[in-house]
């Protein structure tokens, strides 16, 4: 109960210390190291640095977000300008093929599909619309289109190379599993961050359309002097 506690007291000095979010306005609620995140910010940039702030404290092994986003007058836009401003967006994003993405807007939230060579593409796409005035909330359904076949002992061989060669992953303590386009990574991790680490070298492998994340958070328990 005591580490609930002060796990709470961290979250609420992280936001705090977050620029671009409004603490006041969010509640916290702790229960065996799962967050809970309450209230109404007024971007979806906010809502995202909230989230993003919580999930890098230790100590955290999950997080749900019940924050909800409602923008101040000046920041309302038409889906059309919202849409509009997207299009713009990913064609100024050079990590993007051209015309690969399509966008729709209904009240604010926006949906992108298509389809993309490389899983970073994904990532990039959503980045780029996420911080746009009105953005209530994105959609991601781009996917990811297998340019080349390897096999799956290459695949599993490569990305156990590449959390090898990361810093911020302990690698043996993470077996990769691959059955056809999936890859899915068992065991164990110190961090929420190192999960992340861990994922993003899965995705970089070719071919991969799916990566299915079983590893668990296992958060060191500080003894008591």
């Amino acid at each position: 109960m005591g580490g609930d506690i002060q796990l709470k007291q961290h979250v609420e000095d992280e936001l705090k210390w977050q620029p671009g979010v409004n603490e006041a306005a969010i509640g916290v609620s702790v229960k065996g190291g799962v967050v809970t995140l309450m209230g109404t910010v007024q971007s979806f940039t906010e809502k995202l640095n909230a989230e993003r702030a919580v999930m890098r404290i230790r100590g955290v092994k999950a997080l749900a977000s019940e924050l909800t986003v409602a923008l101040p007058g000046s920041q309302e836009r038409s889906d059309e300008d919202i849409a509009r401003a997207a299009v713009t967006a990913l064609q100024w994003n050079a990590t993007l093929p051209k015309d690969a993405i399509k966008i729709k807007v209904v009240k604010g939230f926006v949906t992108l599909s298509g389809t993309v060579e490389w899983s970073f593409q994904i990532k990039s796409a959503e980045r780029s619309v996420s911080h746009l005035y009105g953005v209530k909330g994105v959609l991601n359904q781009i996917r990811l289109k297998a340019s080349r076949t390897p096999s799956s002992a290459e695949i599993r061989s490569g990305i156990e190379a590449a959390l090898k060669r990361s810093a911020e992953v302990e690698a043996r303590r993470i077996e990769v599993e691959v059955k056809g386009s999936t890859v899915t990574l068992v065991g164990n991790v110190s961090s929420w961050p190192e999960r992340d680490a861990a994922e993003r070298a899965a995705w970089a492998a070719p071919g991969i359309l799916k990566v299915d994340n079983q590893l668990l958070v296992n958060v060191p328990v500080a003894v008591a002097a």
